[in-house]
């Protein structure tokens, strides 16, 4: 298969004609988009950095009560003075250590990307037709760099173990600094030195391709991969460490870990490396083979990724959550429920990929659809649609096991604030969009294969519900 693989790679680059960019028929991101869609995308650019900021401002001033900091100035007899004020005493500040911090991390994880021992992996074949190789090492550099991070704080004496929450504020700024870059980087570079040009889509709206890209697989030469690293690395990576820092600034500041926060970390990690013992699965998901490359992706892995998706242990290191046995139980039912849906729903569409529809699901052989699709460089190519087992109940099965999940994580810190929950909200939003964002991607691919594909399992969601 592997073997096969590279023959198709090395057929696609003597083949590849010189396209500038994806014109007429195609699929994935939207190229024609519409005067609202721009509007909605200069809200996201706006709102989006906003919305972290003020979840700092919340947890950092207000131990994560959502609606204090909109009160006090609302409450106020002046309120530009009033909000002038909380911003002045709240927002935070720059950091020279905390720059350095986030910039030593982020080379430190490109080195580990580039240098580690890696097995090659494969996404889907592009919209221009190529089938990329991708470097699969995450695993290796999650447990480097957790090791360095518990040895040079329990062991050496290098950072107290609480370094990334002692930070955070600084932290948010250098990640900001980054994300911003990397976004205007990007953007230029989709237009002077662009990896795969024919990939590129171009909309005629500065905003929406600033936000949702222009390139498809922006690299440094052949194998670093932006998209592969900048989710995988310096976020998901960070994502666990985070927790953990936050669990011992707990733990420093009560002098035990609360069962809400192990728990916690307990979800997280288990999402986390389920993530990297499966990143060859990673390359065929919706992120890697739909999404381009802008800020929707470089500032979101760079900043909204690490703040947004770990405001649980931010909410439990100020306020002190300690389930009894029967709540502790049933989070941690829920959310591992949640996991094995997810996972043996993904293992299933893995089985049949793997041996071209040839198994069994359940105990029957699987039904497929036999598809063909034509990519821009004029060639055919074939592909398999599952509908039986998890995928003939309905077409996104996996995002119940993922919204289990999301929910159980929430469900660590109790009832008594919104803010924690924000997490499952906009799961739940995310996951909605990008049912349709799939269904628009995919319809446009295999066109009356999916047709037919959607009589066969008719329901997106939830049999009888969505």
């Amino acid at each position: 298969m592997a073997v096969q693989q590279r023959k198709a790679l090395a057929q696609d680059v003597k083949a590849e004609k010189n396209v500038d960019a994806q014109v007429g028929k195609t699929w994935g991101r939207d190229r024609d988009v519409s005067f609202g869609t721009i509007l909605i995308s200069l809200g996201i650019l706006v709102m989006s950095p906003l919305w972290v900021l003020y979840t700092y401002i919340s947890c950092n001033g207000y131990s994560c009560a959502m609606s204090a900091p909109a009160l006090e100035v609302y409450n106020a007899s002046n309120h530009l003075e009033a909000l002038t004020t909380l911003l002045i005493r709240e927002l935070p500040k720059f950091s020279p250590y905390a720059i350095r911090i986030a910039f030593t991390w982020l080379i430190f994880q490109a080195a580990l990307y580039a240098f580690l021992p890696a097995t090659i992996g494969y996404g889907q074949r592009t919209p221009a037709g190529h089938l990329l190789p991708y470097k699969v090492n995450g695993l290796l550099a999650w447990t480097i760099s957790h090791a360095i991070y518990a040895a040079g704080g329990l062991y050496f004496g290098w950072w107290n173990l609480a370094i990334i929450q002692e930070n955070w504020g600084g932290l948010l700024i250098a990640a900001n600094i980054y994300g911003y870059f990397l976004t205007f980087f990007c953007f230029i570079k989709a237009y002077t030195f662009p990896s795969h040009p024919a990939d590129r889509k171009f909309s005629g709206s500065f905003i929406y391709d600033l936000l949702m890209g222009i390139e498809f697989n922006p690299r440094f030469g052949k194998l670093f991969d932006f998209k592969l690293f900048h989710n995988g690395r310096p976020g998901i990576v960070a994502w666990t460490m985070i927790d953990l820092s936050f669990a011992a600034a707990q733990y420093q500041q009560l002098g035990y870990v609360t069962n809400s926060m192990i728990l916690l970390n307990m979800l997280h990690a288990t999402y986390v490396l389920d993530f990297f013992y499966n990143e060859d699965w990673y390359l065929r998901t919706i992120d890697i083979a739909h999404d381009h490359f802008g800020f929707y992706l470089a500032w979101g892995d760079s900043v909204w990724l690490p703040w947004l998706y770990t405001l649980q242990s931010h909410y439990l290191f100020r306020n002190r959550v300690d389930l009894t046995p029967v709540q502790f139980a049933f989070v941690f039912t829920v959310g591992y429920v949640g996991y094995f849906i997810f996972r043996s729903v993904n293992h299933q569409k893995d089985i049949v990929r793997s041996t071209n529809g040839e198994c069994m699901i359940w105990g029957k052989p699987a039904k497929v659809i036999r598809t063909s699709f034509v990519t821009s460089d004029g060639k055919t190519h074939k592909s398999l649609l599952l509908c039986s087992g998890y995928w003939g109940i309905s077409r996104h099965f996996n995002y119940v096991g993922d919204l289990l999940i999301s929910l159980a994580m929430c469900m660590t810190c109790g009832t008594k604030h919104l803010l924690p929950y924000f997490y499952i909200i906009y799961m739940t939003i995310l996951l909605l969009h990008r049912i349709q964002r799939d269904h628009t991607r995919c319809k446009g691919k295999y066109g009356k294969f999916w047709e037919e594909y959607e009589k066969v399992v008719p329901y997106k969601l939830i049999p009888y519900i969505y």
